[in-house]
């Protein structure tokens, strides 16, 4: 998109880099007063460096191979302080039913809670509006809704022992194994 506000200047507010296999945003230092930004469809993972976008108020990052969701988002509240839209569907990063089986409506609910603890200045967030209750809850309970991540020792160790011998398996939210490896 172009925005023509000043006869002299046409400044450059969206950029669409979707369906492009792309890991790699170099160049887009070049652009800080993007709006809108489109990342859908690549191969970007939790190594992924934005640069200050002060205005950047739309960012879709869907279908990617992001895992980190905490490094993420303290990222975008760093480089991203006017975004107002996100969505990142498709990724691990964001729990949702319909693309991992093993999610549930309950693993959403708390993503989208702790996203708009770290994000408080989001309107819409995967395509849907933040209501009022969400966001009160964010300010209460946000903190507490990180998805913590088992350690690989801790997995490797509960497939090679297998569940049915131990009376407790990992419980997300808990930082420790109950296996000793």
């Amino acid at each position: 998109k172009w925005r023509a506000d000043c006869p002299r200047a046409i400044q450059f507010i969206g950029y669409n880099l979707g369906d492009r296999s792309s890991r790699s945003l170099e160049g887009l230092s070049a652009f800080r007063s993007l709006e809108e930004l489109i990342l859908d469809n690549n191969q970007l993972g939790d190594d992924l460096v934005l640069p200050g976008l002060p205005r950047l108020h739309t960012l879709t990052l869907n279908k990617n191979r992001i895992t980190d969701l905490e490094y993420l988002l303290d990222h975008l509240a760093e480089v991203t302080p006017a975004l107002e839209y996100l969505s990142l569907l498709g990724n691990v990063a964001c729990p949702n039913e319909l693309v991992s089986l093993e999610k549930d409506e309950e693993d959403y609910k708390r993503y989208r809670c702790f996203v708009l603890y770290k994000l408080p200045n989001l309107k819409f967030l995967d395509a849907q509006k933040v209501t009022r209750q969400e966001r009160e809850e964010a300010l209460v309970r946000g903190a507490f809704m990180k998805v913590v991540k088992p350690k690989v020792s801790c997995l490797l160790a509960i497939l090679h022992k297998g569940f049915t011998s131990y009376g407790s398996a990992y419980t997300p939210g808990h930082a420790e194994c109950p296996l000793s490896v």
